[in-house]
């Protein structure tokens, strides 16, 4: 265990090192995964300037949510960054290559290299959540703060979920990245907002089919003390990061 633990650490700073190498290309993708997260912050901030809230959410409530939502994607994305050329890689045989080697092949395709512009992803999040978290008002209690880092990690895994399940249709179809897409889009797209801006058969949707809800709102009203909101009791809310 701890050889291959050292393995998958050394396959990750030679990715780094290797990337590092070209000092200016290193800092323009952490800047740019910093960026691309922050333009759909900035329109729920243009957007709730104009109005001041939506559905009851306050511009510190929604930022809470953001945080949330932007820093469980980046922690998934930590490992699992390279899923994104999975059809590549089986189209190519690269994947049959890893089949060969003395290490389990989801090992290498976590561990086997590394997207530098989710630091930027990770930074973003960062600093939206505790930025949220120093504005809104939250009661602190041991157990909240529990919650809330369970919320992140199962928050990650969920994402992480509807990315890695349809990677698998690449062994049969070899091209997956329509189904990958579609989810990552649904998630970015309503991940950030409270569900109840949705009529009642696309919050159902979004909560009991592909439970997106669990990702970032529900953990949320728990938090924020605002459960009264969801279609289910308080103590399913609390249980929350179980889902992923």
């Amino acid at each position: 265990m701890r050889t291959t633990a050292s393995l998958c650490w050394a396959l990750i700073d030679a990715s780094i090192r290797g990337q590092m190498q070209y000092r200016l290309n290193f800092l323009t993708e952490v800047g740019f995964g910093l960026v691309f997260q922050s333009i759909g912050f900035v329109f729920i901030w243009v957007v709730l300037g104009q109005f001041q809230a939506i559905k009851g959410w306050s511009l510190n409530e929604v930022t809470l949510l953001y945080g949330m939502r932007v820093t469980s994607h980046a922690l998934w994305l930590l490992l699992f960054s390279r899923l994104e050329a999975i059809d590549e890689m089986v189209q190519q045989g690269e994947y049959d290559r890893m089949l060969l080697r003395p290490m389990p092949a989801m090992l290498q395709l976590m561990f086997g290299s590394f997207r530098v512009a989710v630091l930027g992803d990770l930074i973003g999040g960062l600093l939206l959540l505790t930025v949220a978290l120093a504005i809104v008002e939250i009661e602190w209690t041991t157990a909240k703060v529990v919650f809330l880092i369970a919320s992140l990690i199962g928050g990650a895994m969920l994402d992480g979920a509807f990315q890695l399940g349809p990677s698998s249709l690449t062994f049969r179809f070899l091209d997956s990245w329509p189904a990958r897409l579609m989810f990552d889009t649904v998630f970015t797209q309503f991940g950030g907002f409270p569900l109840t801006i949705l009529d009642r058969a696309a919050r159902s949707f979004l909560t009991f089919f592909v439970p997106l809800a669990f990702m970032a709102w529900v953990p949320a009203t728990v938090l924020l003390e605002r459960t009264e909101e969801l279609p289910f009791p308080a103590p399913i809310a609390w249980a929350s990061p179980a889902v992923g």
